[in-house]
């Protein structure tokens, strides 16, 4: 039973850890770097953005494989935590957290990669007029905004099963587990009104977001408290 109870409470931190990492290292790809590249509705203003800051962009797309990256060994993390409280739902979190997710957001960042190549003055390109290339560049930037939004789905999709494995672990308090849920709504919604009804989008994100941070508390429990279990056996998997 002790041994149980430490390597419980051992892969909690770990996968805290990762967690915060992920935490850490994703807002500046998917937050402050298209803020600071893309200037809504004009190509032109985003393309010279791109030459004058290459690296932004650069460091925002090794921001964003370093953290999906990271993403899958804490999904591992929290299989390993949580498969004795039911497999199935630990599988699940597998497949939604990583295996649909970082493809997506690995493939995605092909986009970042075309705006940068089509801004390079490559000699291939001189088919294409000056004002051509900038068009270009600004659609492969916006058509990474939008994928970042279909990999959302299922970040708000794999909180679904994790938050019903923290209510029934017994080793981490329950209303963790409903927090997760409650983010796992807002991602979705979010993510399906700015693809369905994008005119809706602005507003729905504002009041999204402060439901999408209901995420971060599992994040420093883990971290800080870990995992704490009782004396008695967790239910077993179903």
């Amino acid at each position: 039973m002790a041994s149980d109870i430490a390597e419980i409470r051992k892969a909690a931190r770990i996968a805290g850890f990762l967690y915060l990492l992920v935490v850490i290292t994703a807002p500046f790809g998917l937050v402050y770097v298209p803020g600071a590249i893309i200037v809504r509705g004009d190509a032109t203003a985003t393309a010279n953005h791109i030459r004058t800051s290459e690296w932004i962009l650069r460091f925002g797309i090794a921001s964003e494989l370093v953290h999906q990256i990271i993403g899958i060994f804490v999904v591992l993390a929290l299989f390993r935590l949580f498969r004795r409280v039911s497999e199935m739902l630990a599988w699940q979190v597998v497949i939604l957290g990583a295996l649909v997710s970082v493809p997506i957001m690995f493939l995605n960042v092909l986009n970042e990669i075309a705006a940068l190549l089509l801004v390079s003055g490559a000699g291939f390109l001189s088919v294409f007029d000056q004002r051509q290339l900038d068009a270009l560049a600004y659609l492969f930037l916006r058509l990474h905004g939008q994928g970042i939004f279909i990999a959302a789905i299922f970040w708000g999709l794999w909180l679904f099963p994790f938050g019903v494995l923290v209510m029934r672990s017994r080793f981490i308090p329950s209303v963790l587990g409903l927090l997760l849920i409650v983010a796992g709504c807002a991602y979705l919604v979010s993510s399906f009104t700015t693809l369905i009804v994008p005119q809706y989008a602005q507003r729905v994100d504002q009041v999204a977001l402060a439901f999408e941070i209901c995420e971060l508390p599992i994040v420093f429990w883990l971290v800080i408290w870990g995992a704490r279990p009782r004396l008695t056996e967790p239910a077993a998997p179903r």
